[in-house]
């Protein structure tokens, strides 16, 4: 299990220098959470965060609009629902400025770039992920983008932060691929190579020019049958030399 450490900015003012990139290098993921529309669009175009977590319990000026959500989706930045407020909060407005707020973006992100978190200040206000999922279906998000904002989407958000942290521009880092191994002299190399070449060639235990019975190879040679015909001929060329009279 890994524990990974977060810090959270509260955007009041847009001409605020938050010094995001040394948040960065202390921190595994750095939150902005806009409280007005100036925030959130400066938010979404210009500020290097890795999640966007707003407070749906507060009612906005304005409706979200997609080019503005869909700029910080293409940046890979994450839209953060928090859903504990919806459950345990004793205020009807805040629930109903919740489940607003909530179904407004999910349809103008569509199911996009969303992560699902509790933000619950007790252990009542924490829930399953299959109740979060279908709590999501009722506020309009399917049940397959819904699993990815509890499983791929925050993944995906945390080693995006870490290659920004650890690689260059994000885009090539480092991977271990283990040590090279030691290398041989050549005269070994070779030595070790004749040692195996004379092993292969007697293998069966034997001498070259020997048999499997460990004869000689030339001493088990048989001689060739000779044919009738030839012996004919060998016995006609006894009897001329012989003097004797051939038979026709």
């Amino acid at each position: 299990m890994r524990i990974l450490r977060r810090c959270n900015i509260f955007l009041t003012d847009a001409a605020s220098n938050f010094r995001i990139p040394q948040l960065q290098q202390q921190y595994d993921l750095v939150a902005a959470r806009p409280t007005d529309e100036r925030t959130l669009q400066q938010a979404c175009q210009s500020l290097d965060v890795d999640i966007i977590s707003l407070d749906l319990t507060r009612r906005f000026e304005t409706h979200f609009k997609f080019p503005m959500l869909g700029t910080a989706i293409s940046r890979g930045i994450k839209i953060e629902l928090c859903y504990s407020q919806g459950i345990m909060s004793s205020d009807p407005s805040a629930k109903r400025n919740l489940i607003s707020n909530a179904t407004q973006i999910i349809r103008v992100t569509r199911g996009r770039g969303l992560i699902f978190s509790s933000e619950a200040k007790s252990v009542l206000g924490i829930r399953a992920p299959s109740d979060i999922i279908n709590l999501a279906s009722v506020w309009g998000l399917g049940t397959e983008r819904g699993k990815d904002g509890l499983t791929k989407e925050p993944r995906s958000v945390v080693e995006f932060a870490r290659l920004k942290r650890k690689s260059f521009k994000g885009i090539i880092d480092i991977v271990y691929g283990g040590d090279k191994p030691p290398e041989r002299p050549v005269a070994e190399a070779k030595d070790k190579q004749g040692q195996k070449d004379k092993a292969n060639k007697n293998q069966n235990g034997k001498r070259p020019g020997e048999n499997l019975e460990g004869a000689p190879v030339h001493e088990t040679k048989m001689d060739k049958p000779i044919s009738k015909r030839q012996q004919a001929k060998n016995k006609k060329a006894k009897m001329q030399e012989a003097g004797q009279e051939v038979p026709a």
